[in-house]
């Protein structure tokens, strides 16, 4: 469930923020031009994200002064208005000195806090930002007028719309369901008119002559082939920033939450704790959940191709509530199934029946397919041998049944949970022989 949203007098304005986490560290985020504490939420990378941040710090996020759930405001505030919204966030929380992240176009702001107010500032990150947006003398990197003047077009005909999803997101364009979350962050985050006046405020910014004052450590991040932003910024701030370490990374988006959040966030942690995670590829039990729809591809060329994605997005609703109430974790929705993890095989296999039931009550039928044992963590990713027999399960699987390996029968012993025997199967690509079984549909009086 996403935090409570509580609001910090700034005169006369509200402004909203959460706090999320209880480590040593207070880490500010400060938004750039999208930002909606609550809907960023519903999003489960940036939830995940935001999680992550939260497991080292006690994570602070806000919307700026007319954005997002703060006060409207019929101009936007300069940067100084905005410096002071932060302090009265930081005071309603009772921190003293804070880290602060800023978010692209945020970036300037972040730099003039910190310069302005060392002593509540511990630490700086900056992230895909700059020193001015625009291509200036001495400042090659910046946007030509012609490209603002595009932009300043984009968001006065087509904010809302999810237009600039292919500039901040690449890898997410052909992701429907991200275009649809994205395009509502972009109207809950400002309407068309105060969205318009940040970028032509924001656009006026210039902070380099200030970048040498900053007296406070700095770690400057940047993806290497952002399609948004021109690394020559990220560089110019780690030359011109006192002591500031330059850190490059791998992909194409420009959003810290998409492609490989965890790069940003072990470079962060190891920035402000001193020690850097374990490696991505760790090695854990768990129980892996694989769903399949039964005869997608007959009952999508019955119907046309709204009404099988509205039901492919019924389906989805249902199993997202399911593996909420059972704990599970969804790591891809690849095809027309689901793959997930959980900590337990016994949630796992009632998660399983309760999908199978679920659905039903749609007009679909799904197989599922569940095995314990050892997977690999890559990034927000699972691989290893258990996924691959998650996967060959499922695929044996008959319609509204829950398959599962002998592993997972043992383990949930004691549960109530029963099975009858489905005999022993060579599973294409995995060595062995495996044994099976079928668990039985819940009674009404088991959860």
């Amino acid at each position: 469930m996403p935090p409570e949203t509580r609001y910090a007098k700034a005169g006369d304005i509200h402004i909203a923020y959460q706090v999320v986490g209880t480590g040593p560290i207070d880490l500010v985020i400060i938004p750039g031009l999208w930002t909606h504490v609550e809907h960023q939420w519903e999003e489960p990378g940036f939830a995940r994200f935001l999680e992550r941040l939260a497991s080292f710090t006690r994570l602070i996020v806000l919307d700026a002064r007319g954005a997002g759930l703060s006060d409207r405001a019929l101009e936007l505030p300069p940067m100084e208005q905005q410096m002071d919204d932060v302090l009265a966030v930081l005071d309603a929380v009772g921190s003293e000195s804070a880290a602060f992240f800023g978010l692209s176009q945020a970036g300037p702001m972040a730099i003039l806090f910190a310069a302005s107010h060392p002593e509540r500032t511990a630490g700086l990150v900056l992230y895909g930002s700059y020193a001015s947006p625009r291509r200036k003398d001495g400042y090659p990197y910046g946007r030509t007028l012609e490209w603002m003047a595009d932009y300043d077009r984009l968001i006065d005909e087509r904010w809302g719309s999810g237009v600039f999803l292919a500039q901040v997101a690449p890898s997410r364009v052909d992701d429907e369901q991200f275009r649809r979350w994205w395009s509502r962050y972009e109207r809950l985050s400002y309407g068309p008119s105060n969205a318009l006046a940040y970028f032509r405020m924001n656009g006026q910014v210039d902070v380099r002559a200030i970048l040498p004052t900053i007296r406070v450590p700095t770690l400057v991040l940047q993806r290497r082939n952002d399609v948004y932003r021109d690394p020559g910024h990220a560089h110019y701030l780690a030359e011109h920033i006192p002591g500031a370490k330059l850190v490059e990374l791998d992909g194409a988006d420009h959003l810290p939450y998409v492609g490989d959040a965890d790069g940003v966030v072990d470079e962060v942690q190891e920035f402000l704790t001193g020690v850097r995670p374990p490696p991505d590829h760790d090695r854990v039990l768990a129980t892996v959940l694989y769903t399949d729809i039964v005869q997608s591809t007959e009952r999508a060329s019955v119907l046309h191709d709204k009404a099988w994605g509205d039901l492919l997005e019924r389906h989805r609703a249902v199993v997202r509530r399911e593996l909420t109430r059972f704990r599970g974790r969804e790591v891809d929705t690849a095809g027309d199934g689901f793959l997930a993890t959980f900590d337990g095989p016994a949630r796992a296999v009632r998660c399983a029946q309760a999908i199978v039931e679920a659905v039903q009550g749609i007009g679909m039928k799904v197989r599922a397919g569940i095995h314990t044992g050892e997977i690999m963590l890559v990034g927000e990713g699972v691989a290893g041998i258990a996924v691959h027999i998650g996967a060959r399960v499922v695929a044996m699987a008959a319609p509204n049944q829950v398959l599962a390996s002998s592993t997972v029968r043992d383990l949930v012993a004691g549960s109530g949970i029963e099975f009858d025997d489905f005999g022993t199967h060579t599973l294409k690509g995995v060595p062995g022989q495996w044994h099976l079984f079928v668990a039985r549909p819940a009674t009404p009086n088991r959860d």
